[in-house]
């Protein structure tokens, strides 16, 4: 165990009827929730524990749903532990805008209603059924990205989600992503998983709800991060706020770029990983990333109380 923490925030994917559960009895959460179902105009914590899931799975309410929950975790973590020093924050995706407001970079308030604008906007660029994403198990990211090439045939499907090694999802038309699947078990795939989502995120299809979100967020103050966090774009620090800001708008239709993200704050002296949100996805990925890192996620409330005690023992 070690105090060199770095804690990251999940994207879509993560949310369930359910969530939070554990947590539910803690003040700080509940302010938390009700804060955000203010701003939305929806029960937050009556959707996270009776759905229904059809709601939750509603981009425009999944987007600051998640990002509403990892914020309360990230607070309930501050206010039970205020001398913690953490080394980076990273975020997959619509992870990132959790980040941004741990952070201190990005006002709650107003990242939950950029966050659901964000959702409608990604919503509106593709008709539903006209775009899909897929998961590619077992090539190379350069496979992948030439599958990808020779799949598109005038159309768009791209590799977007650089998730693992041997695990990249690739987004773009419904035809051409049916194509480069068909073509990565050709090449030698172990499977090629087709992804229940209606939104082709982070590939040129997303251009026209970048511009709209570029919109939205010039009316937004974005300030220097007061903890270092790695952006997706360019799994770098960056500290600037206009370079946030371009940055949040370029993520809509570029890769995530998970593995070198988390590599980077690995090199960079970070021995312990917290997820900081709903389920364990990121925890899976870690650990085919940096293998031997622990990382832990808050699934419950037990899971953070005992990090806080072991943290302890290794400052004390």
């Amino acid at each position: 165990m070690t105090d060199k923490l770095a804690f990251i925030f999940p994207g879509q994917g993560s949310q369930q009827v359910g969530m939070l559960a554990d947590y539910m009895g803690e003040p700080v959460v509940r302010d938390t929730l009700e804060e955000a179902s203010q701003i939305l105009g929806l029960d937050l914590m009556a959707l996270f524990s009776r759905g229904p899931a059809e709601e939750l799975n509603r981009t425009e309410n999944t987007q600051p749903a998640l990002l509403a929950a990892s914020v309360a975790l990230w607070r309930l973590w501050a206010s039970k532990n205020p001398e913690a020093k953490l080394e980076f924050l990273a975020g997959h995706s619509l992870g990132e805008y959790s980040a941004l407001v741990c952070s201190g970079s990005l006002d709650f308030k107003e990242a939950v209603s950029l966050v659901r604008k964000r959702g409608l906007f990604m919503q509106g660029a593709v008709a539903q059924g006209e775009g899909a994403m897929a998961a590619i198990l077992g090539l190379s990211d350069d496979q992948v990205i030439e599958v990808c090439q020779s799949a598109a045939q005038g159309g768009v499907v791209e590799a977007v989600n650089f998730n693992s090694p041997g695990q990249v999802v690739i987004a773009g038309g419904a035809g051409e992503v049916k194509r480069a699947a068909a073509l990565a078990g050709e090449a030698g795939a172990r499977k090629a998983i087709m992804l229940p989502v209606s939104v082709p995120s982070h590939c040129a299809l997303m251009k026209p709800a970048a511009e709209q979100l570029k919109v939205e967020l010039e009316k937004i103050s974005i300030i220097a991060p007061s903890i270092p966090v790695v952006q997706n774009v360019s799994a770098s620090v960056v500290t600037e706020p206009e370079a946030i800001r371009n940055n949040l708008v370029a993520q809509l239709y570029s890769p995530v770029r998970w593995v070198e993200s988390i590599e980077l704050m690995h090199k960079s002296g970070v021995a312990q990983f917290v997820e900081c949100g709903p389920g364990k996805v990121l925890a899976g990925l870690n650990k085919r990333i940096v293998r031997r890192v622990p990382v832990t996620p808050l699934e419950s409330l037990s899971a953070m109380d005992k990090l806080l005690e072991e943290l302890s023992q290794v400052s004390a």
